[in-house]
């Protein structure tokens, strides 16, 4: 019974640090080039992320919440999956991925990509911290 919290525990910090590692090294790193460079170097990024193991972290991690809420009744892990799924999903559907679409398209410049991207990806960091945080607090209730 405690395997599928402890899964989606570990979900979940791989997704938060997934976000807080671009919020803090890999924007900044960007940012310190120049613009066309960090535009291509963002782009073989936005082609290279999208693979199984960031997909096991982003669909799974509310979904193992979610799951481990029915499996246990813990409510904690349902605001888990509500915290993540409205910080870190649709965030991700509604603003990330349109913005990486842009700039892979070239529709956007880095100056007006970068801190924008920045600022909502950050928002998905703390999301997916604070839906962490809950998944914690629920294991600690099993």
């Amino acid at each position: 019974m405690v395997v599928l919290p402890l899964v989606t525990l570990v979900l979940h910090g791989a997704l938060a640090g997934l976000f807080y590692a671009f919020s803090m090294s890999v924007m900044p790193g960007l940012n310190a080039v120049e613009p066309a460079q960090a535009e291509a170097a963002m782009r073989s990024v936005n082609r290279k992320i999208l693979n199984p193991w960031l997909y096991v972290a982003f669909l799974g991690a509310p979904l193992a919440a979610l799951a481990a809420g029915l499996l246990t009744g813990n409510v904690w892990f349902y605001a888990a999956a509500g915290v993540n799924f409205a910080g870190s999903f649709l965030v991700t559907v509604a603003v990330n991925v349109p913005m990486n679409n842009a700039i892979n398209a070239g529709t956007m410049p880095w100056k007006d990509y970068s801190p924008r991207w920045t600022g909502w990806n950050t928002l998905r960091a703390v999301a997916s911290f604070a839906s962490l945080v809950l998944v914690g607090i629920g294991l600690t209730g099993l």
